[in-house]
């Protein structure tokens, strides 16, 4: 086996580390404050998983936490899962954090892992979620309630979000440079 076969596999401790953040993710949507598009820790989770695992494994941690949602498993906020889950109105933002992870990965993979990097990495894949999200949850909205304007969609699901989730992404990766040490 080549080196960089094996640089590219993936070891049992590299499953076991994006098993336990997905775990954690699914954990952190169960701490809820429920509102149009509920009050979660979520995203935390997410950048947690990106800046203590790297673009790869976090992404992967990232698809598993959707993988899990989507077979039925009741990992998002009050307890749902499903396809409905994922594709209800405010599903467009959990999709997003697919969008956050690969824009994480896609950064970092290209201009290192230094903190600024990861912290604008962070803040682009959110500014991303967000727009995927709010046209996602227009679409939606439009389809089973009626038409909602723009900044009706930004006003409920975007900008009381905006400081918690800066908040989260700060917290997150200052945690995941003492824990980064930890881990293999």
């Amino acid at each position: 086996m080549t080196t960089a076969t094996a640089s590219s596999r993936l070891r049992t401790r590299d499953l076991t580390y994006i098993a336990l953040f997905a775990v954690l993710m699914a954990v952190c949507a169960w701490i809820t404050i429920p509102m149009t598009v509920p009050f979660t820790l979520q995203i935390f989770a997410v950048f947690a998983a990106l800046a203590t695992l790297g673009g790869r494994r976090g992404t992967y941690a990232v698809a598993v936490y959707l993988l899990l949602g989507a077979v039925g498993l009741p990992v998002g906020a009050g307890f749902q899962g499903g396809l409905g889950w994922l594709l209800g109105t405010t599903g467009g933002y959990i999709v997003g954090f697919l969008c956050i992870a690969l824009i994480y990965w896609l950064i970092t993979a290209k201009l290192g892992e230094s903190l600024p990097v990861k912290a604008v990495a962070c803040v682009l894949g959110l500014l991303v979620c967000y727009v995927f999200g709010t046209i996602w949850f227009m679409v939606v909205y439009a389809r089973t309630t009626g038409p909602v304007g723009v900044m009706t969609a930004l006003g409920w699901c975007v900008f009381p979000y905006v400081v918690p989730d800066l908040l989260k992404l700060v917290l997150a990766v200052t945690l995941s440079q003492r824990v980064k040490g930890f881990l293999r």
